[in-house]
This record gives structure tokens, sequence and C-alpha cells, in this order.
């Protein structure tokens, strides 16, 4: 989709918001500077910038100039090895979350239902920006500045910008190259069916441990990795309801120091039945099952901390340190935000949240 030419005037749009109005360009009359800002929640490099995004918010907004941040991405466009470096995807409801937890007050529009209004002025990464004077013709489009990492950032290109529109005078950089995360269009959801398809031919097996190795895999002393352990039996319903969101966890972080461990309590005469389970959940991280029946040996060789009721999961730092625990089922998100403090957002962070 092509990127709007500068000059061109600002193409309508009736979108949601975060806030739960509707927006169109007549939102924003008053504006004597119109920002947009093309951005997605999962793309490490948006996030990067979104402190950046927040400080020109709070220069300029007393000057009247409106900055709108707008997701252009199609949530079943996005992968879940995407989400990576993310807490939440790039849903409605998880835009929400972002713009609460950041306490943003500006606007934040929804486009990924059709993506008229990306297909309207075509950002082609995220973050892209795009400046419009008070007539609502395009003056800039391109970056925020020229580095992900604000130390290292030379240049100050749609500050620049807006400064130049607000006195009246030429933008002396109209146009820039941006980097970041391309956007999802539609037209990538075969993508992720790929990716399902591939997730769902991984093998899946069941292996026993005893006392000593559960109490091993609990510890993480030797790993390098964050490791989640979540306790579960196939008798247990929360257990097998919280099993398709352990799998997505799964998936979005196995690609950095990241790793799941589930361990069966069930005896062994359901080992079968376990296994069964196990592979229709599509689990192919690595599953476990305590030799012995009794479940009060398997409590302390877990998690001393552990009161019993099942499913009970941990997220263990190598050495042992436990940032995470949820006696019976666990709040995806509350585990997504504590995986991502651990592992780190991009980088600015070291593993361990540093």
């Amino acid at each position: 989709h092509p990127t709007l030419a500068i000059g061109a005037a600002a193409p309508d749009f009736d979108l949601p918001g975060v806030d739960g109005r509707r927006y169109t360009l007549a939102s924003f009359a008053d504006a004597p500077v119109l920002v947009f800002v093309f951005t997605a929640n999962h793309c490490p490099t948006a996030q990067a910038y979104e402190e950046r995004i927040e400080k020109l918010h709070a220069d300029f907004a007393g000057r009247g100039v409106r900055i709108v941040l707008v997701s252009p991405n199609d949530p079943l466009a996005l992968r879940l090895d995407e989400e990576g470096y993310s807490d939440v995807g790039d849903t409605l409801e998880d835009m929400k979350v972002r713009a609460k937890d950041r306490g943003w007050t500006f606007p934040y529009l929804f486009d990924g239902e059709t993506q008229a209004m990306s297909r309207a002025y075509g950002p082609v990464a995220t973050p892209h920006v795009f400046v419009f004077d008070a007539a609502r013709k395009l003056r800039f489009v391109g970056r925020v500045d020229d580095n992900e990492n604000p130390a290292k950032a030379r240049t100050t290109d749609t500050r620049d910008a807006i400064e130049a529109v607000l006195a009246g005078k030429p933008v002396a950089v109209e146009t820039t190259k941006v980097f970041g995360c391309s956007v999802k269009w539609s037209d990538k959801r075969p993508w992720v069916k790929e990716g399902l398809e591939k997730w769902a031919q991984e093998p899946v097996a069941l292996d026993t441990v005893d006392e000593a190795g559960v109490k091993a895999i609990a510890a993480n002393a030797g790993g390098k990795k964050l490791r989640l352990v979540n306790v579960w039996a196939t008798w247990c319903g929360p257990c097998k309801i919280e099993f398709p969101d352990l799998v997505k966890v799964h998936r979005i972080y196995r690609g950095r120091e990241f790793e799941v461990v589930t361990v069966n309590a069930d005896d062994a005469a359901k080992r079968e039945a376990a296994l069964s389970f196990l592979k229709e959940q599509q689990a192919s991280m690595r599953n476990v099952a305590f030799d012995k029946g009794d479940p009060y040996a398997l409590i302390e060789a877990v998690d001393p901390k552990w009161q019993g009721a099942l499913p009970h999961t941990i997220l263990v730092a190598p050495g042992g340190e436990v940032v995470y625990r949820s006696e019976g089922a666990f709040d995806t998100l509350k585990l997504r935000k504590a995986i991502v403090g651990w592992l780190g957002r991009y980088y600015h962070s070291t593993p361990g949240g540093k």
C-alpha cells in the first residue's frame, strides 16, 4: 500500500478508541497540528519508542498539538511467536491494557478490523509517523528519530517537524525511511495458519521422573532459562481449562531464554490418558509425570509454599528464585507480565528484568 505523499490531504476514517469512543478526522478539528503514529503493542521497536511518544505529547499538548496512536495490525495476522517481547497482543482489548498500563490520555485507535485507514495512509512499519498541518495537509512522514535506543539517537525528526509546522515554516526533512515491525496486513493470515500447522506436527512426550527429578526441575539450579513449571492432572477441571493458554505461552516465548515444564500428578494407571491429553493440546514442551502416587511428596518436591490445590504454577529464574506463583488457575496476563518482566522487553533490558 503506497505511503501518502507530502502535501496530500488527510483521508477521513471512523475508528474505535480504547476509551470506548469512536473517532473521525473531525474529532481533531481544532488542532493546529495533528500527528498520527501507527504503532503496535507487540512490536519491540514500537515499545522502545513509547516513552518518546509520551514525551512528545507532554511537550506539545499545551500548544494544541494532538497526538493520536493507531494500531494498523490485523490481530489474526499476528503469529504467537511474534509476541515474544510483549505481555499483550494486538487486539483492541490488548490495546486497552497497554494504554492503561502506560497511563495514556491521548487517543489510541484500532484499525485492525478493516485496515481501511491504514490502507489509505500507507504505513510500512511500526512506528510510522504522519504530521499534518491545520489544513490537514501532510507535512512530514517518517521516523520518530534515528535510533531505537534513545541514548544513541542523533536526530529528532518528528519533534523538528512539529516545531516547524507550529511556526509556519517549511519542514527541513519532510520524509525519512522507517525501521520497525512490518504491518500485519490481513493477507498474512495464511502465514499464521502455516505456523500453527507446523507446531501441531511437533512430537509430544511424557517422561517419568522421580522425586529428585521433580526437585531439580523446580529448583532450576543449573538452568540458564526462565522456567515455568505447571503441575496438573487429568481429573482437574481448571488444569484442563487453562492448558491451551499454557501452550500459547510456550509458543510465544520459546524463542527467548524461556521454557515450560509440565508435571503430571496422575497415578500410573492414568499415564496413557495424560499423554493422550497432552497430544490433543499439542503440548510439545517438556512434560514429565511424577513416579509416586504420593501427592504430599509431590507438593514438597515442587514448592514447599504450595498448599496442595491444583493446578499449581511457579515461574522460576535460574538459581531457584520464584518470580511468580499461582495456586489454582493462573491469570494469563499476570503470568505474561511476570515473564516479560524477567526476560526484558528489548534493547534496554537484560534477563532478570535489569
